[in-house]
Order: C-alpha cells, then structure tokens, then sequence
C-alpha cells in the first residue's frame, strides 16, 4: 500500500494500450501495485490487438473507458482526486477540459514529439492551467521554457521507470557472432539507415557479427531496400513487433545496444538494455545525454554520424571483457536511475502536493 493521501486518480490517453508505450502501463501497473485506484479515459481504442503482458496480468483494458461520450459520467462515478494526462496534445486538451467541468486539478507529462515536433499553439498556456506539469528530461524541460515560454514553476523533470526485476542480465552465454540490438519503431525519427550504414562499414572491416532491429512500423519497405541494398541481408534482421518477454530474451543475449534517433525523450529501449547489462551506443539528443555516463556504461555519438556509431560499436566488439565491465556498469546506472519504483515515488510526490492545495 502507499503511503500517500493520493488514493483515486483518472488517466487520459489518446490510445491505451499502444504497444510502443510500455511506459504508460507500467506506471499505472506500479501505482495499482500501491493501492492506488486508476480509471483510464482513452480517446480511441487500440488499432491492433497485441498485447504487453504488464497489460493482461493487471487487467488494465477493464479499468479503461473507451467512449468519449461517457468520459464525464465515468469521472463522476469515478471520483478521482485528479486527472492526469501523458501527452500534451489531445490527451491533455480532454484532461484539461474533464478538469474545468469537474473542479478538479489536472497535470500531464510531455514526452517528445508533444515538445519538438507538433507542439499544440496553446502549449504554454496547457501548462499554466496545469497544477503540475512533468516531462522525462532537462533536454526536455529547457526546450519547454525556452523555446515554448512554458513556465519553469510547476515544471517537474521525471524520467519515465522499467521494472529493473523483469528487465535484469541473465547468465551469460557466449553469442557467436555477437549480436548488435536496437528496440525502435520502424519511424523515421529512430533514423535506422544510419545504423544499416554503421553495420555496413563494421562487414567492410572484417567485423565479426549479426544486428537485430526489433520494431515495426511504416518504413519496413524503406529499411528493406538499403539492407540489401548494402549487401547487408545476411547480416541484420527485422524481427518485427516484439513483447516485453521478447524483448528481454533479444537484450539478455545482446553484445551492444544501439540506438541512433534522430530526436528523443527518454528512451525505453536503452533503459531496458542497461537494466539487462548491455552497453549501449546512443545519438547526443534529447535525454540521452543524461542517460549514458560516457565511457563508463555507454558511448554517445553524434547524430547522422555512421562512422562514429561503427567506430562506438566496433571498440566494444574487439573488448569483450571491456564491454563486460561496462555493461556491469550500465546494470548499475539501471538500478540506482531507471526503476519505476523511483519514478512512481516522485510522481506520488508531486500529485500529494497537488491534491493538498
């Protein structure tokens, strides 16, 4: 049980569950865990039918209303001590609107593409009428008061949290060829023919190897065409859409992980990684700079750079005791910065303020 006075809270989300946003799940999965009752409003229901096992097991989909007509009749009956909302777009739009019809106070949590891609106009002033307002990253929160006049006051950086039990190194078993793995959409924005390109270079200089890109998405045909393009289709896999289970069997074999976006917030993917003792090579965007201890659990190359994120890439495949030590290091990093008892805990925090105004 948690100690907090916060005990009701309502979630809206523009689409629960989306299966490339475990972090929304597992949050609410950890404060079911504390005793907290959650109601979740989703704007839209999911477009496929896959399913994360933090979903199933905690029986997510029966607290979720999927009729926006019936979202303030669910809320009276609900009764919640506040409404928060992950996204600062539509989700935040409803949230926000539910809030004034209700008077109840509302926070939301701005990621990524909510921040530096499709802002909405009013975004500062979302985040004035907000009691609180969090996102993942310092990247994050300078862009917001910088860029979107958001005010500083009320602004809270809390990095979204793993389960750092599920997500944990395994007994390890030499993998011949060591295998490079990135865990992204198939999306533009994770900018995979860079790392097609790395892996070229890396064949070019007699690198022993195999690559697994586990996502899937709309540039499948594209990603496709430069891997054999580059003569690289005996080298890199696409596994297509994996679930969590799937995920930390890909990590816990991993020699390295990789992620080369073009933009992020706070990305899952190399949480997961490092709380699996994996090293990791990441682009310097967004909040990955405060993830990644240069040299110690991890190496940040710039982005659209194929050759340093090779070059990261191959000094940890010629040093396998090297790349050991640091993933034993990036295991650490996980437990003591990425728990999402640690992020629940500062959420708590933040709402006890809120709901004590």
């Amino acid at each position: 049980m948690s100690g907090s006075s916060v005990r009701r809270i309502t979630y809206v989300v523009n689409v629960f569950p989306k299966f490339s946003e475990t972090f929304i799940a597992n949050e609410i999965a950890e404060l079911r865990r504390r005793g907290v009752e959650v109601q979740i409003l989703s704007r839209r229901r999911p477009a496929d039918d896959l399913r994360h096992a933090v979903v199933v097991e905690n029986g997510l989909e029966a607290i979720t209303c999927y009729d926006p007509a019936q979202f303030e009749t669910a809320l009276r009956r609900f009764r919640p001590q506040l409404i928060h909302a992950h996204f600062a777009t539509r989700a935040t739009e409803t949230a926000r609107a539910l809030a004034t019809a209700a008077a109840l106070p509302y926070t939301f949590t701005a990621h990524r593409y909510d921040i530096y891609d499709r802002p909405p106009p009013d975004f500062a002033a979302r985040c004035r009428a907000a009691a609180a307002v969090i996102t993942v990253a310092e990247a994050n929160a300078h862009y917001m008061t910088q860029i979107l006049d958001a005010p500083r006051a009320g602004l809270h950086v809390i990095p979204c949290g793993i389960d750092t039990r599920q997500f944990a190194p395994a007994p390890r078993v030499t993998e011949t060829p060591p295998w490079i793995v990135c865990v992204a959409r198939l999306h533009p924005v994770k900018n995979l023919p860079v790392l097609l390109r790395a892996c070229a270079l890396l064949r070019d200089r007699g690198l022993a190897f195999r690559c697994a890109i586990i996502g899937e998405g709309d540039t499948r045909p594209l990603i496709e065409a430069e891997r054999h393009a580059l003569g690289l289709d005996e080298f890199v896999v696409l596994t297509g859409a994996a679930d969590q289970g799937q995920v930390r069997a890909w990590w816990q074999r991993a020699t390295v992980g990789v992620l080369t976006s073009r933009s992020e917030g706070w990305p899952v993917s190399l949480m997961e990684a490092m709380a699996c003792g994996v090293p990791v090579v990441g682009t310097a965007v967004g909040g990955i700079p405060e993830m990644i201890n240069e040299g110690h659990d991890g190496y940040l190359v710039p982005a659209d750079a194929p050759a340093r994120v090779a070059e990261a890439i191959a000094r940890l495949l010629a040093d396998p005791e090297h790349a050991r030590q640091m993933g034993a290091t990036a295991r650490m990093t996980a437990l003591r910065r990425f728990s999402v008892e640690a992020q629940v805990d500062a959420l708590l925090a933040v709402w006890e303020g809120v709901v004590q105004q």
